[in-house]
């Protein structure tokens, strides 16, 4: 249950703090659209009208006092699209763009919603992660909308120049698999990619089988991965195997009609509750075929890994004994040093294969526990359906894909190091879950490292993950929002930080839910009783503190962390529960939160509403875009009964109503404990002046309350007149995180902890113009190297203030791995006016897909010229690591400054030449190509 290592990536996203910067602004340009404007007026004060900077179009679209539409008998498509049409000033979309949106899944959950799914096709094509969302209450009112569609989208006419099987090799080789050829588990699909250069014909690739499974597009061009999806919760088992061999046929079942039975514990061995073998039929509620030869089912196929080659092999399948089916002993073992007289352990590190006695048994436990919740998930009120994407091999109501039971991989790598499991598979379990159609995979693995001591070397005692309830639970919790949570294309969309954090913290939540209600844990009024990991920490835990700890508790059962003091944890701590910023830390919280709500509604009615904010929630969610996503589910569904009492719940966590996340990959979002004002609360003006460091008055500047998804309306944003003055009227009272100023060509300036109360504020504002943008008449004069800007890599890049691809070239080092004279390269920025120089900035940052930071820009020079003829140096020197990721001040030297008009910025090396790892070499990309991020200019106009 440990943290992954392997990143997500997104070429939409950047990375620089200029592109953040260039989105926000972009974004905040957007909300103060007239349209936008008039639209959040009509939603109200708790409207959600969030923009996508990068299409222009919805993200979401919703409200958290209501639904967006009155009921009606027409058919749910009709009510989605009929709303799209009547405010198709904010969605920009053409009857044209309406006509090549597809229905790609339409299913209704247990409470009667409509979710329905449309893609944006062209050329034959589907476009990957845009498209519409629509979900419509079982009364046909329109929930929300979500999903970033595209306007006017065509398809690029020049044809791949790489094949399915070459980008799944791209897809490997970008997460360093020894082995890149096409796998049976691998997927290829031929799609289109937006990027910020415009589209891309791609391949959409589903790398199954691989040590660190992912789901990547892969550019048909030249086979640059543009976006990564890690798959798996957890990337311990780094030197493994392949997690799936592919997928497998349920095998015929034998001519025997005797029921057969296992003998298993329904929490862990030797728990108070729960704790005994017990006999079981594993033929009920068609979990196992009569007769059938194997533990393989219509929900799970459990076999023992033991070799962790990803393949059942027939002698790790595990078949009946007799008449009496799968019954076999569970077999306790005593290492020495360990505590095991009074726990149940299950092998011996320091005896070769000493696992044995209890494989059949521990698969056996596998696949009862992978049913078990294979069927509580189903069930109302959560209703994890067919048509929801559940895992099953046959889905008989005809919905879903099928053909993907859950795999379950016992004493996973047991064997590997003669007889005993190495130290990446071990302390350990894992899932990796593909999109609907893929089995998922979960690897449970023994615990306590062979040769460690107890508890000095290795706390975990010897015992068999596979028997711990919490364990599997976990596990196969992790990928219920994988399927729940997806976008048009039914791809996951769970990959921003904090998104990771709640698939931590609903692994945490509905196991402890579920072992409450069925008496294995138990919760009294006492907080700090709720845990995870029992079993293998001799009755300690995995985690700080319980779910069950509420804010501000004294108790020493809540102890907290370090980091955030005593008591439950808020909205504002959650990269401080664990040492390091991690998202089981953050999922801590969310567990805790989620928990709050069970106590106060009660277990069914918070398994309803919890599950049905992930099937409502936007893209890559944030905690507040779910806690919204939760407020709608009960607005839907129950009409907003308990909506006053979950703002109460929220806002003692921190996530009341002026809580603001810059979006969901943010892991210091600014808590609030507030409920929504009441109606007639005091109301405030915020008003004042944009002026340039010359004090001359500046229109069309757009200054707004920025950072939020909480419900803020798109008109609390306002554009400058001639005069340089802006007024945004009836804004709540309240303290808000961050307010900026910002106008395409300038920098934008962000004020934080802005108090507005009522009355008028006036706040005044002066920003910079940057003479080098190409969005304020900047532009490219000339560049040597090659020319990538096809690849949205070219010299363009370095003067769009955002750093969505920047500026990509070739190393062209000498055979020693040296600079050569073809290794500089320049870029020629002309200036739309002669400019009196005081300051440049430069990101020296890698790009271009380019993850690897040694591609990035280490010795440079910078130019400047009055007539682009006539040169003079105005600085030069060694970008560090230290830089990256940032605009980095230079002044220029003397008068070099003066009546410049062109700028010349040279790349003469890279990091990985500056820091002398040793070119020429394939481990580092800074020996083969050379970035850079951003170039920007202030001074003021030559007289």
């Amino acid at each position: 249950m440990a943290a992954g290592q392997l990143t997500s990536y997104d070429v939409r996203d950047g990375g620089s703090q200029a592109q953040t910067e260039a989105l926000a602004q972009r974004q905040l340009a957007l909300r103060a659209a007239p349209a936008v404007r008039e639209l959040s007026q009509q939603l109200g004060p708790q409207s959600i009208v969030d923009l996508d900077p990068l299409t222009g179009t919805p993200r979401q679209i919703a409200r958290l006092d209501g639904m967006l539409t009155g009921p009606s008998r027409a058919a749910a498509k009709d009510v989605a699209l009929g709303y799209v049409r009547d405010h198709s000033a904010v969605f920009h979309l053409s009857a044209a763009d309406l006509r090549n949106l597809a229905v790609a899944r339409d299913y209704v959950d247990i409470t009667g919603i409509h979710h329905l799914s449309f893609v944006q096709r062209a050329g034959g094509l589907d476009l990957f992660g845009n498209g519409l969302k629509a979900n419509v209450s079982k009364d046909g009112r329109l929930i929300n909308l979500t999903g970033s569609p595209l306007p006017a989208l065509t398809a690029p006419a020049a044809g791949p120049a790489i094949s399915a099987d070459q980008a799944i090799q791209a897809a490997k080789r970008d997460t360093a698999e020894k082995n890149v050829v096409r796998g049976p588990a691998d997927t290829s699909t031929p799609v289109l990619f937006r990027t910020p250069g415009g589209t891309r014909r791609a391949y959409e690739t589903v790398t199954m089988s691989a040590v660190n499974p992912t789901l990547d597009v892969v550019d048909a061009q030249n086979g640059r991965v543009l976006y990564r999806q890690p798959l798996s919760s957890d990337y311990a088992n780094s030197a493994g195997s392949p997690v799936s061999g592919g997928p497998e046929k349920m095998p015929a079942a034998q001519p025997a009609a005797a029921t057969q039975y296992g003998d298993v514990v329904t929490y862990y061995p030797g728990a108070p509750h729960g704790g005994d073998l017990h006999t079981v039929s594993l033929n009920q509620n068609g979990w196992l075929p009569k007769g059938s030869a194997v533990l393989f089912g219509n929900n799970a196929h459990a076999y023992a890994d033991l070799n962790d080659n990803a393949q059942a092999d027939s002698n790790e399948e595990v078949g009946p004994t007799g008449q009496q089916g799968y019954r076999f002993p569970l077999v306790r073992t005593h290492p020495a040093g360990e505590p095991c007289d009074t726990n149940v352990c299950t092998w011996d590190p320091s005896t070769a294969y000493s696992w044995q006695n209890n494989v059949g048994h521990d698969t056996v436990q596998a696949f009862y526990f992978a049913n078990v919740w294979h069927d509580h998930l189903q069930d109302a009120p959560i209703g994890f359906t067919e048509a929801a994407g559940n895992f099953q091999q046959v889905n008989s109501s005809g919905q879903g894909i099928g053909g993907d039971p859950m795999h379950t991989q016992a004493l996973d790598g047991a064997s590997v190091a003669n007889g005993l499991p190495d130290a990446n598979r071990i302390d350990n379990a894992r899932i990796a879950t593909p999109p609907d159609g893929q089995s998922a995979i979960i690897q449970m693995y023994l615990y306590h490292l062979p040769g460690a001591a107890y508890p000095s070397g290795d706390p975990f005692l010897a015992v068999d993950s596979t028997n711990e309830a919490d364990s599997t639970y976990h596990e196969y919790t992790n990928a219920l929002p994988q399927r729940l949570l997806v976008d048009a294309n039914n791809a996951p969309v769970l990959n921003s930080w904090q998104g990771r954090a709640m698939q931590v913290g609903w692994s945490y939540w509905y196991p402890a839910d579920y072992e409450v209600s069925h008496g294995d844990q138990i919760d009294t009024p006492a907080p700090g009783e709720l845990k995870d990991g029992a079993y293998e920490t001799a009755g300690g835990t995995f985690v700080h503190e319980g779910y069950d700890c509420p804010v501000g508790t004294a108790e020493a059962a809540c102890p907290g962390t370090v980091r955030t003091g005593p008591g439950g944890f808020t909205y504002g701590q959650i990269s401080k529960v664990s040492t390091t910023p991690n998202p089981h830390g953050g999922g801590e919280f969310w567990a805790q939160t989620l928990w709050d709500l069970r106590t106060a509604l009660g277990s069914t009615l918070a398994e309803s509403l919890v599950t049905r904010a992930m099937e409502l929630s936007p893209a890559f969610p944030s905690m507040v875009d779910m806690r919204n996503s939760i407020l709608q589910a009960d607005q839907a569904i129950y009409g907003g009964r308990q909506v006053a009492a979950l703002w109460r719940l929220f806002a003692a966590r921190g996530l009341g109503f002026f809580a603001a996340s810059d979006g969901g990959d943010d892991q210091n979002p600014v808590q609030s404990f507030a409920v929504p004002p009441a109606p007639g609360s005091p109301i405030a003006t915020l008003t004042g002046k944009v002026t340039d460091p010359g004090n001359t008055a500046l229109a069309g500047v757009t200054v707004g309350i920025a950072g939020h998804d909480s419900g803020f309306p798109g008109d609390y944003a306002a554009t400058t007149d001639a005069s340089g003055t802006y007024t945004i009227s009836g804004i709540f009272a309240g303290t808000y995180p961050y307010v900026s100023a910002s106008e395409a060509g300038f920098t934008r300036q962000v004020r934080s902890t802005v108090a507005l109360g009522s009355g008028t504020t006036t706040l005044d504002w002066q920003v910079a113009r940057d003479w080098a943008a190409a969005s304020g008449g900047g532009s490219v004069a000339s560049f040597t190297g090659g020319d990538y800007t096809q690849d949205e890599c070219g010299p363009q890049n370095i003067i769009d203030q955002s750093q969505h691809s920047g500026w990509g070239s070739d190393a062209d080092l000498a055979a020693d791995g040296t600079p050569s004279a073809a290794t500089a390269k320049n870029v020629v920025i002309k200036l739309p006016s002669a400019v009196n120089v005081t300051q440049l900035a430069i990101d020296p940052s890698n790009s271009c897909s380019d993850d690897d930071p040694t591609s990035a820009t280490g010795g440079y020079r910078v130019e400047t010229s009055a007539d682009g003829i006539t040169w003079q140096q105005a600085a030069a020197g060694t970008f560090t690591p230290a830089d990256l990721g940032k605009l980095v001040p230079l002044v220029p030297a003397g008068t070099t400054g003066q009546g410049v008009s062109y700028v010349r910025f040279w790349m003469l090396s890279t990091q990985a030449v500056t820091q002398k790892l040793g070119c020429p070499s394939t481990a580092y990309t800074g020996c083969l190509y050379m970035d850079s991020g951003e170039v920007e200019v202030f001074g003021t106009p030559t007289s």
